[in-house]
């Protein structure tokens, strides 16, 4: 039964819709427009590990890359809302392209930890080079118009707006993953090496891929930007990386909706766990051995058989 939600496109969004606004309405809008752009967040984490097939130790670099990226244009250029976000996101693009360069020709462990390294450099240019622009360690309070009834300071608007923009990036990435494009990186994903030997060019194609999932989530940071009207080193932390790896493994790699089940999944348990339990993380710890040895398609790859 739940297979059919995952080949129908439209089912898929509607059931992520309609899930996020049932939980919306019965608890906090704000609290859930978070878990919603984490939930982005997650969505351009699964393009490098669950369809590309590599880990990346470094991806808060690309959150941070567009929350500062608004942040900064709207402290210092123009607190328009949508331009700041089209910004983060062509910075967060950006960097993945430059680094990209480098990074994606490297695989396995090497990939994972180079990853890790640019990050620690990321976080480290907020902090000393240039906190005139980024706000050192206090970060950057801000302001933001709105045009009517586009308001993002009111909390039903910006979350229907969060909604709205997941929505379109899970489209985005369905649409991918099923195009021939799609299957190429399967294909890369399972062998590599047979790809190669058959004419294709497979670091143009990571390349794309690389900057798209780098683009997804400097989209997630403009957002929380924008959500919280304020940016601080936090959102560029390499400590931080554990959390979207935790998700993608929780929900299941490499489907849109074991990506937005392991983000909702870990924000509930890391918002609501802690409310009871102190030392909560060690829950954490302990569901991630779980996850490990003994649902390693994660919590949709075993409801889908349902």
């Amino acid at each position: 039964m739940f297979s059919k939600i995952e080949k129908n496109p439209l089912l898929t969004l509607a059931v992520i819709a309609g899930g996020f606004i049932i939980f919306g309405y019965s608890t906090s809008l704000p609290k859930i427009t978070d878990f919603m752009i984490f939930c982005i967040f997650v969505l351009g984490f699964d393009l490098i590990y669950g369809h590309m097939g590599q880990l990346s130790f470094g991806h808060m670099l690309y959150l941070g890359a567009g929350s500062y990226g608004t942040a900064i244009f709207a402290n210092s250029v123009s607190p328009n809302p949508f331009l700041g976000i089209a910004v983060g996101i062509l910075t967060a693009a950006l960097i993945a392209l430059i680094l990209g360069l480098v990074v994606v020709r490297t695989s396995g462990a090497c990939f994972a930890l180079l990853n890790l390294a640019l990050n620690e450099v990321g976080a480290f240019m907020v902090l000393v080079p240039f906190p005139e622009w980024t706000g050192g360690e206090d970060g950057l309070s801000l302001f933001f118009e709105s045009y009517g009834f586009l308001d993002f300071a009111n909390p039903t608007f910006l979350f229907f707006f969060v909604m709205a923009s997941l929505l379109a990036v899970s489209y985005l990435i369905m649409r991918f993953v099923k195009s021939s494009y799609g299957v190429f990186l399967k294909a890369t994903k399972e062998n590599e090496i047979r790809v190669r030997f058959l004419g294709y060019n497979t670091y143009v194609y990571k390349l794309i891929t690389f900057i798209l999932s780098g683009a997804i989530a400097g989209f997630a940071g403009a957002l929380n930007t924008i959500n919280l009207s304020y940016t601080n080193p936090s959102l560029i932390d390499p400590t931080r990386n554990v959390e979207v790896i935790f998700a993608a493994l929780m929900g299941g790699a490499g489907n849109v909706m074991g990506a937005v089940i392991g983000g909702t999944a870990f924000m509930t348990i890391s918002n609501y766990l802690a409310r009871y339990i102190i030392r909560w993380e060690m829950f954490l710890g302990v569901a991630l051995l779980i996850f490990a040895f003994k649902f390693r398609k994660g919590i949709w790859g075993y409801v889908r058989k349902v």
